[in-house]
C-alpha cells in the first residue's frame, strides 16, 4: 500500500472541500447571516490542513487499483466528516451523528434527511446542503482529476469512483475525459437554473433545486420538497432528472459529433422504455377512473388523467433516477403503483450518470446472461457472446457484475438485520435500507416522502451512512478498504 500517496491525495481533497466551503460563505455575506464567520473559519482551516498533508508529493506516486479503491473510500468518509462541521458548529444539527448523516446523504446524492424543519436553516447552510449534491453527483475525485492532475495512474481512481459495470476513457487522456464530463455537467446544470428562473422559481431556490436535480440528490429548500412550485417548474425538473440519469458518455458522443454511435446506446433506450412503462402503470394506478373500475378503496388518487400523468411522471423519474424530490406522498397510493415505485428503486438510472441504484446496464446484463444460459440448454454446442451498447462484454465485466449482486444482497441483508433492532415495522426498515443503499432518499411508511430518518437510533444512522457511501461507490471500494488483505504486508 502506497500510504504516502493516499495521504497526499486526501490532503488535496480536504483543500478542495475548503475551497468549495467559501462559496456558501459568500452566500451568507449576500444574505447578511451570522453563520458566515464559522463557515469561513472552517474553510480556511480545511485549506491549511489539506495544504499541510499535500505539501510534498511522494517520490513514488503510483496509484494501483488497490490504492485507487482505498483513496476513493477514504475520500468519501473524510469529505462527509469535514462537510458536516458547519452544521454541527453552528448548532443547527447539534448531534455529530446527525450532521455526518445529513452531509453523507448530500455528497452521496441520497437526499435522506434527519431535519424536521428545513426552512429554519439560514441560506448559507441551505446552499451548502444542496451544493454537496452537485459536488458528489459527478464525484469530487473526478473534479480533482479534471483540474488538479496528480498521477499517471488516475484511471484507477476514476474507475473506483464512477458508478457502473465499467468505465472507459472517451478521449486519450484521463484528465481530458474528466474535464469533458465536468464541462457537460456544468452546462446542463446552468441551463436547468435558467429554465427554472424563467418558469418563475426564485433565483436562490433555482440554484439549490438544480444542484439536487443535477446530482440526482433531492435536497430542497422547502419542507414540502417541490410540491409548492408551479406545474411548469415540476415539468422542467422532471425532464432534468431524466436527463441527468442518462449515461454521460452519450452526451460526450454528441459533443464529439459521433452521432452514429448513438444508435448503440442500448442502456439509454432501455432506461427510457422502463421509465415510460412504469409511468403508465403508476398513472393508471393513481387515476380516479381506473381506481374506481378496479374497486380499490382508501388510496389517494387524482381526478384527471392529465394530473395523474404529470404527478406520476415526476415521481417515477424522481425515484428511478434516485433523486428523491416529491410533489405528493406516494406512500398513500394504492399497492400496485407503490410496488412499481419500489421496483424502480432497485433498477436505478444508467451507468455513468449521476443517478444511483443498481443501474439499467446491470439488469440488462443479468437478463442477457439468463437468456444465454437458457439457450445453452436448448443448444448445448452453441457459443454466444453477450453484447451491450454495440460491444462484446468481456468475462471480467460479467464476473464483476455478478459478484456485485452478491455483495449487494449481503450488505442489504446485514443492514436490514442491524436496523431491525430499532423496532420499526418491516416496510419502514426494508425501504429505509433500499432508499439509502440505492441513494434514493425517501422510502415508505415512516421514511416516506413526508417523513424522515430522525426516529432511528445512532447505530442505525451509522449503518445508513455506511450504506449511502458504499452504495454511491458501488460497494467494492468500501469492501476492499475493510479487507485485512488490503493492509497486510507481503
Amino acid at each position: 500500500m502506497n500510504y504516502k500517496m493516499v495521504v497526499y491525495v486526501l490532503g488535496r481533497i480536504i483543500q478542495i472541500i475548503g475551497i468549495f466551503l467559501l462559496i456558501p460563505a459568500v452566500v451568507g455575506v449576500i444574505y447578511r447571516e451570522k453563520e458566515i464567520l464559522a463557515i469561513a473559519i472552517i474553510a480556511v482551516l480545511s485549506i491549511v490542513v489539506g495544504g499541510f498533508l499535500d505539501r510534498k508529493k511522494p517520490k513514488n506516486s503510483q496509484i494501483r487499483a488497490k490504492e485507487g479503491f482505498v483513496i476513493t473510500a477514504f475520500t468519501w468518509i473524510v469529505m462527509s466528516i469535514v462537510g458536516a462541521i458547519p452544521f454541527y458548529v453552528t448548532g443547527y444539527i447539534p448531534s455529530i451523528t446527525d450532521a455526518v448523516f445529513e452531509t453523507a446523504s448530500g455528497f452521496t446524492t441520497t437526499g435522506a434527511s434527519i431535519l424536521t424543519d428545513i426552512e429554519a436553516l439560514p441560506h448559507c447552510l441551505l446552499f451548502w446542503r444542496s451544493f454537496t449534491h452537485w459536488i458528489g453527483g459527478m464525484g469530487i475525485l473526478v473534479f480533482m482529476l479534471a483540474f488538479v492532475s496528480s498521477s499517471a495512474d488516475e484511471m484507477n481512481i476514476m474507475r473506483a469512483e464512477s458508478p457502473g459495470p465499467s468505465v472507459e476513457k472517451m478521449v486519450p487522456k484521463v484528465r481530458e475525459t474528466a474535464f469533458m464530463l465536468y464541462s457537460i455537467y456544468t452546462v446542463l446544470t446552468l441551463t436547468l437554473v435558467m429554465a427554472l428562473v424563467i418558469a418563475g422559481m426564485p433565483v436562490f431556490d433555482s440554484f439549490c433545486v438544480s444542484f439536487g436535480t443535477a446530482g440526482t440528490g433531492g435536497f430542497a429548500t422547502k419542507g414540502d420538497s417541490i410540491a409548492s412550485y408551479s406545474k411548469a417548474c415540476q415539468v422542467i425538473i422532471t425532464i432534468g432528472m431524466m436527463l441527468f440519469g442518462v449515461n454521460f458518455n452519450v452526451y460526450s458522443l454528441i459533443v464529439m459529433k459521433k452521432y452514429k454511435e448513438l444508435i448503440h446506446a442500448e442502456e439509454v433506450i432501455a432506461y427510457f422504455i422502463i421509465y415510460a412503462v412504469a409511468t403508465l402503470i403508476v398513472t393508471l394506478g393513481t387515476y380516479d377512473g381506473f381506481i374506481n373500475l378496479m374497486g380499490w378503496q382508501g388510496a389517494e388518487s387524482f381526478n384527471s388523467f392529465g394530473q395523474a400523468l404529470q404527478q406520476s411522471s415526476f415521481q417515477v423519474a424522481s425515484v428511478m433516477t434516485t433523486t428523491g424530490f416529491a410533489t405528493t406522498d406516494f406512500d398513500k397510493w394504492a399497492n400496485v403503483p407503490k410496488l412499481v415505485m419500489v421496483g424502480v428503486m432497485f433498477i436505478g438510472a444508467c451507468a455513468g450518470s449521476t443517478g444511483g441504484g443498481m443501474k439499467v446496464s446491470r439488469w440488462l446484463l443479468y437478463f442477457k446472461q439468463m437468456r444465454r444460459e437458457l439457450q445453452s440448454y436448448i443448444h448445448p454446442s452453441s457459443v454466444r457472446s453477450i453484447w451491450l451498447d454495440g460491444k462484446v462484454v468481456d468475462k471480467d465485466t460479467l464476473r464483476t457484475t455478478n459478484v456485485y449482486l452478491m455483495a449487494y444482497m449481503f450488505t442489504f441483508l446485514v443492514s436490514l438485520v442491524l436496523i431491525s433492532f430499532d423496532g420499526h415495522d418491516l416496510i419502514t426498515s426494508f425501504t429505509a435500507v433500499t432508499a439509502t443503499i440505492n441513494n434514493i432518499g425517501p422510502g415508505l411508511s415512516i421514511v416516506g416522502p413526508t417523513g424522515n430518518f430522525a426516529g432511528f437510533s445512532n447505530l442505525s444512522k451509522w449503518v445508513f451512512i455506511f450504506d449511502m457511501i458504499a452504495g454511491r461507490l458501488e460497494l467494492f471500494p468500501f469492501l476492499i478498504m475493510l479487507s485485512l488483505s488490503t493492509w497486510r504486508k507481503k
